[in-house]
Formats: structure tokens, sequence, C-alpha cells
């Protein structure tokens, strides 16, 4: 397999939406020269009044400290996207820096869907590392471009040493029955080609680097299964 600089990766589910019985996950990767890198951030604090179908669990602020991680300790943030269940607690890392898709930070700046935790995602743009398409981040950790669930999402891919290369969709497919060339589309999304397109991309890049786990964003039947920290994959 390729060289990678990663060591780890932890999966840590912080909340729910429990009507749908939906985890709210994040992940930390930690790099062989000791950086902590935070793949999205959970629930805020405080659950907005328009969010009340979600539910804050052992948050990850919590989940880092039970690793002997403290917020100062972590570098660098990726983050996914903005929905308030994977950017609530961005806000509560000092000392990071956050690495977003150019094109969804701009449409976040004016769109009311991200209004209710600005004050956690709107940070200082020395902070923040806007890219643009899928970058390699270092040596072992891949953004992958997956507009569709929102402009610029992006979902990341994880080459661990042991384990080989993990896929996180992220919110590109929540659910493990979408991963599929055969969608149906009922004309009902307006963003179904948009979303159909990047699946097909995580398919094709499944198939191309023969990925052996592929990790949905909010599939509870599917978490049920994996690793939980602070067990880990290697």
């Amino acid at each position: 397999m390729s060289q990678t600089n990663v060591k780890r990766l932890y999966l840590m589910q912080v909340g729910s939406m429990p009507e749908y019985e939906i985890p709210i996950v994040c992940y930390l990767v930690q790099t062989n020269d000791g950086k902590n890198i935070l793949i999205d951030s959970g629930l805020p604090e405080i659950i907005p009044e328009d969010a009340q179908e979600f539910e804050n669990g052992k948050d990850v602020i919590e989940q880092l400290a039970s690793l002997g991680l403290q917020p100062d300790d972590i570098h660098t943030i990726i983050s996914t996207h903005y929905d308030g269940d994977h950017a609530g607690r961005h806000a509560a890392f000092p000392k990071a820096q956050y690495v977003v898709q150019r094109a969804h930070h701009w449409d976040a700046a004016s769109n009311p869907r991200y209004a209710s935790i600005r004050p956690q995602w709107d940070q200082p743009l020395e902070r923040i590392l806007l890219v643009d398409g899928d970058v390699e981040l270092l040596p072992g950790l891949e953004l992958i471009e997956t507009s569709g669930h929102v402009p610029g999402h992006q979902s990341v891919l994880v080459r661990l040493p042991q384990t080989g290369a993990v896929l996180l969709t992220i919110d590109a497919v929540p659910f493990g029955v979408g991963f599929t060339r055969d969608e149906p589309d009922d004309g009902s999304n307006p963003d179904a080609q948009a979303i159909h397109a990047s699946t097909i991309k995580l398919l094709d890049l499944v198939e191309r680097e023969r990925i052996g786990l592929v990790i949905f964003g909010h599939d509870q039947a599917q978490w049920e299964t994996l690793k939980m920290a602070p067990a880990f994959y290697a």
C-alpha cells in the first residue's frame, strides 16, 4: 500500500436522533508524528430550538478526555460540512486549524441552513484552510469532494498501516443501502443528481483502490458492528 503517516483511527458516537435511531458521530486520526486530527465535532452543547430531534450523548470533549486528550491537543479539524450535527463544537478547539472546501465555506456565509451554529464554524480566516476538490492533506489522509448533500461536502479516505484504506463517506452516503449505482430518483430531491454523482465517484474509488472498509455516516446497524473509542483501527 501507499506510504502513510496515519497511525490510528478512532470512531466516536457523540449523540443521536432517537426517533430514527441515527447515530451522530465524529472521528479522530492520529499520526506517527504526534498530530491529532479531528473529523467533525458533533452536536452543539445546547441543542438549538430548530434541532430538537437531536440528543447529545458522550460529547466529543468527553470522548477525547477518555483518550487522554484535551481540546488544545487537537491540531486540525477536518470540517466535512457545517450542519449542526457535524460542526456543533468547532469553537471548543482554540488551537486547531479548520480544513473545509472553499465552495462550502462561502456558501455557508449566506445560507440560513447553518445560521444556528454560526459562532462555531465562522472562525477567523487565518485559522481556516480552504481547499478545492480532492486533496491529500498528508500522506495517508485524503479529502474527497462529494457535493450533493450540500455544496462542498467532503468525505475522507484514511490509509492505515494494518487495516488498509478506510473510506468515511460522511453524509455523501449516510446509509449503506444507498451505496449503489442504481439509486432510484423519484424527482422529489432537487439535489439527487449531484448526490448520485458523488455516490458513483465513491463507488469508483472503492473499486479502484480495493477499499475493504467503507463507513457510512449515520448507519446505526453498521455502527453497532464497528470498533468504538477507546478501541481503534490501526
